[in-house]
């Protein structure tokens, strides 16, 4: 008969009998064990001194199996004993910050004169160093009901995208309640922020509810900063957050045993609901997910907790969440670093906001959603305005410094009225200068005009418009001279009326000094 050790079981079932004063050949023939075995372990009882007018209890039984079964430990070899001496040397290396490869250690040994195995040296890391052992495995409890989802993408496959003519590959956002296990998936080419907010909305919708606690894998779209303490969520997606009433603790980076409800999920939608299947589109896909997550794996029995995810949902958890959100959320747009240039505008999706001109070249935040830019410096708002589409442009007049802002916004009519303050016939010259179908295009003339005014006092802008206009004369270069001519003051004298000899020149000369011909002596006598 091969050697079988007995179990807990076998050893109480031979002890019983013995109790029952039955003899070794009948125990033998009765449990089909060995009659020297059965001898061994009478004689271990009796040992013992345990009586045979009780049943045993489960330590006596054990007392006499580790009597029987248990074996001295075999001496360690020598190749063992060697390597035992260098603990603290191994020990060293393959816990510094840079561990050393086991292979190396073991070169390392060798070139000390230690001649060992690999095979010895690995076992012995392995049993006294704790080297290559997996920490052990711990199940944490699930959470109340409506407290806490996991949510997960998942690479389902390629797929056709209709929409540009190629294959594509598809994911799937997977949203797992993690009492019930009931369960939203949301099919998407994309994995950004939007694509998350989008899918989180249709879920509260699919579950008429909605969840307190999110526990998101460490995807881009969600974390910014991933952190064990501290991770820094995605502006946009912790704006829905604030929106939703919800809260998010992300799992670590690389540790899928912080969201394990919905880890292990991510195989099973894509081999039960995508595998084999052809959609027409992305629509299609999302409406055949909805039906399999309602009809399918809503309603089979869950292999942890052995009941119907629906029903447990229906029954207990989703009276315990918060109700759905009655609207979906409008994804902001989180510029974090927005330059204010010296025109006093910032761009926020290829279109240009104003901001007041104490701000002017300094760095500012904006959050744009579908209908509204909010520009925030620190946490002040200083400035809103109408969603513009790429390259339009919404400016605020007040925001830039003042008298600037006609110019800047080429204002015909705040110009005439500038010029009708001036004086009546400034205005109605103003008027005359910029008419005709581009006025525009005769603002810089208005702008000298109104210069003029500044310059030469608005009464002789005034008096010289007047003249101008008499005749017709519509030219600020000709208003300019007329106004510099007027401006020169007469020369002071005081012998009015009388003739007045002027002044010898500086270098003047007399005539003879000029004289070309030489005097001959007839007009010398």
């Amino acid at each position: 008969m091969p050697y079988r050790e007995l179990t807990m079981i076998d050893i109480k079932e031979v002890l019983r009998r013995w109790s029952a004063r039955q003899s070794l050949h009948h125990i033998a023939r009765d449990t089909g064990v060995d009659r020297k075995t059965v001898r061994r372990y009478i004689h271990a009882a009796q040992s013992c001194s345990l009586p045979q007018d009780r049943e045993l209890t489960e330590g006596e039984i054990h007392e006499v199996a580790q009597r029987v079964q248990a074996r001295p430990l075999p001496d360690p070899s020598a190749e063992w004993q060697a390597v035992e001496a260098h603990k603290d040397r191994i020990e060293a290396w393959l816990t510094k910050k840079r561990p050393l490869r086991l292979t190396k250690v073991h070169t390392l040994l060798a070139r000390d004169g230690l001649e060992v195995s690999y095979d010895t040296l690995r076992r012995f890391a392995m049993q006294q160093l704790g080297w290559r052992q997996k920490a052990p495995t711990v199940r944490v409890d699930d959470p109340p009901p409506g407290q806490e989802a996991q949510v997960d993408f998942g690479k389902m496959g390629p797929m056709l995208d209709p929409d540009s003519g190629r294959v594509r590959s598809l994911w799937a956002l997977i949203i797992t309640l993690s009492f019930s296990r009931y369960q939203f998936v949301w099919p998407s080419f994309l994995q950004t922020t939007e694509t998350v907010c989008e899918g989180l909305d249709h879920a509260w919708t699919f579950f008429a509810a909605m969840i307190r606690t999110l526990v998101p894998d460490n995807m881009k779209a969600i974390v910014k900063t991933p952190d064990a303490l501290s991770p820094i969520l995605v502006t946009a997606f912790l704006d829905y957050v604030q929106a939703r009433g919800i809260f998010v603790d992300p799992a670590r980076i690389r540790s899928p045993q912080d969201k394990p409800r919905v880890e292990n999920q991510v195989p099973y939608v894509r081999e039960s609901w995508f595998d084999g299947e052809t959609f027409t589109g992305l629509d299609d896909a999302r409406q055949s997910a909805e039906t399999w997550c309602r009809d399918v794996a809503g309603v089979r029995v869950h292999g942890t907790t052995r009941a119907v995810p629906r029903e447990l949902f229906e029954s207990t958890e989703k009276s315990a969440m918060l109700p759905p959100p009655s609207e979906p959320f409008d994804v902001p747009l989180w510029v974090e670093k927005a330059k204010v240039h010296p025109d006093h505008h910032i761009q926020v999706a290829r279109a240009l906001y104003s901001v007041p001109s104490i701000h002017r070249n300094k760095i500012v935040r904006a959050r744009a959603d579908k209908t509204s830019v909010k520009i925030y410096s620190g946490t002040d708002l200083i400035k809103m305005h109408a969603r513009q589409r790429p390259g339009g442009r919404s400016t605020d007049p007040s925001d830039y410094p003042s008298g600037k802002a006609d110019y800047a916004l080429r204002s015909v009519d705040a110009l005439r009225a500038r010029a009708r303050h001036k004086g009546t016939h400034v205005g109605i010259y103003a008027e005359r200068l910029l008419g005709g179908p581009l006025p525009w295009a005769r603002m810089r003339a208005a702008y000298a005009l109104l210069r003029l005014c500044d310059k030469y006092s608005d009464g002789r802008v005034e008096a010289v418009c007047q003249s101008a206009l008499a005749f017709d004369v519509v030219d600020v270069a000709r208003i300019t001279r007329m106004l510099k001519a007027a401006a020169k003051p007469a020369s002071p004298t005081s012998h009015d009326g009388k003739l007045v000899q002027l002044p010898l020149p500086r270098f003047a000369r007399s005539e003879a000094h000029f004289e070309t011909r030489t005097p001959s002596k007839k007009e010398g006598v």
